[in-house]
């Protein structure tokens, strides 16, 4: 009976190291297909060149410029001809009198101006809506890069805790058959592996997805294949807060835009209290008489806005705009204050996922690793068992994962820091 149980383990043993290494084959053959390096450079100027929201963005700009032209021009001037004491039955030709004229519609003084200068706002802030846009998707790219490199690695990492384990499983059925361990921790071996293999699926498609937010960014058809994502540097930001609180407030994009809706509801408050004077139309006309001299004439009309039963309604027009006004002051106060919180909480937090990072890489990875070789000297030897050794070796793949973790958390929140101050803080990207 004993020797069948060993037979069996064995059986079980060579079954474990086939499955094994058709893993291992598989995992070796997706690492080893040619795969090119992503560049994150390259990568930022092909989607500030085919980005769909970033071309309706730039037509939207320029359809606010083209509206300029068309509120600062005249109405279209109106011909008309004028027929008068037509005799019966219908004869224009001996018609008394024909009135041919041609008038124009005037607006006071300032008005046109008034109306181009709120156009031309307009435009500006569409203008600004681009650069703003140009910031999110470079903010957005780099966080989907991240990601992406996150996935690549978890699954590196994966892979290599396979043929840790395969190691294991060496150790084990080694001692197994020279009768120093037992065939429980080959049963663990093939546990664990159970254990990874399930979680391969899972991890496949969470890379897929952020390889497809890498490619729908970039215009491109998210199952086309994407290279390898570069590991980020941790260079430190060498911008004090209060440069990035001036950099911030002096060209975010989204402030100017603010700024320049306080001037556009400013010219407005300006137009409607010129509404206030009268427009006029003058027009020239030549008179055709019949069996008589023929003439020239001319008239000027002016419309009475400041009649007691019409000025209501401009008065409210200049509460309405005043009102516009103080709103576009505190959205822009607001966003000024916000901004200021923006780059105090995204350093605050960068720095904090930054002393993870580094904590990690300095202190627990290396101690990790050192209590994993300890664990498998000490199993080798017969002074640990199999569970510490799988324990430290959960730990350490753990480890490895929080680390990755914690620098794309770092480069979000420098994606999102640069994206409010408006320059590269990473010199990689």
């Amino acid at each position: 009976m004993r020797w069948h149980g060993r037979l069996h383990g064995l059986t079980v043993a060579i079954v474990f190291v086939i499955f094994l290494s058709g893993t291992q084959s598989k995992a070796q053959d997706a690492d080893s297909a040619p795969r090119d390096r992503l560049v994150l450079p390259e990568l930022i100027q092909e989607v500030l060149a085919r980005n769909p929201e970033l071309t309706a963005t730039r037509k939207q700009w320029e359809a606010a410029t083209n509206r300029i032209a068309q509120v600062r021009s005249l109405d279209d001037p109106i011909l008309s001809l004028q027929l008068w004491n037509v005799p019966q039955p219908f004869n224009v030709a001996r018609t008394e009198n024909h009135i041919f004229g041609l008038s124009q519609n005037l607006p006071f003084p300032g008005k046109l101006g008034l109306k181009g200068e709120v156009a031309s706002r307009s435009a500006d802030m569409t203008e600004q809506a681009i650069h703003a846009k140009e910031r999110e998707l470079v903010a957005r790219l780099k966080q989907a890069y991240y990601d992406l490199f996150l996935m690549q690695k978890t699954i590196q990492i994966h892979h290599e805790q396979v043929e840790l384990l395969r190691q294991f499983f060496e150790i084990a059925n080694a001692k197994f058959r020279a009768g120093k361990g037992g065939q429980a921790d080959v049963l663990k071996a093939q546990v664990e592996l159970s254990l990874l293999q399930q979680q391969l699926p899972v991890l496949e498609q969470r890379r897929k997805t952020a390889a497809a937010m890498l490619n729908t960014l970039l215009d491109r058809d998210p199952s086309s294949p994407v290279g390898l994502a570069q590991e980020p540097s941790q260079l430190p930001i060498e911008k004090p807060l209060d440069d990035l609180h001036s950099l911030a407030l002096n060209d975010r994009p989204e402030l100017k835009a603010a700024e320049l809706d306080v001037q556009r509801s400013e010219q407005s408050r300006a137009l409607a209290q010129r509404q206030y004077y009268p427009d006029f139309n003058v027009a020239v006309q030549r008179f055709q008489n019949y069996q008589a001299n023929d003439g020239f004439g001319a008239y000027v009309a002016m419309s009475i806005p400041f009649a007691f039963w019409t000025k209501p309604k401009y008065d409210a027009g200049v509460q309405e705009a005043a009102a516009a006004v103080s709103v576009a002051q505190a959205q822009q106060h607001t966003l000024e204050n916000l901004t200021r919180f923006q780059v105090n909480d995204l350093l605050a937090r960068l720095q904090a996922a930054d002393q993870v990072a580094t904590l990690y890489r300095t202190t627990i990875l290396p101690q990790a690793e050192q209590s994993l070789e300890s664990a498998r000297v000490g199993y080798r030897v017969g002074k640990g068992s199999f569970l510490d050794l799988i324990d430290a070796q959960r730990a350490w793949r753990g480890f490895q994962h929080e680390y990755f973790k914690a620098i794309v958390d770092r480069q979000h929140r420098l994606a999102e820091l640069e994206q409010v101050v408006g320059i590269t803080l990473d010199r990689q990207g």
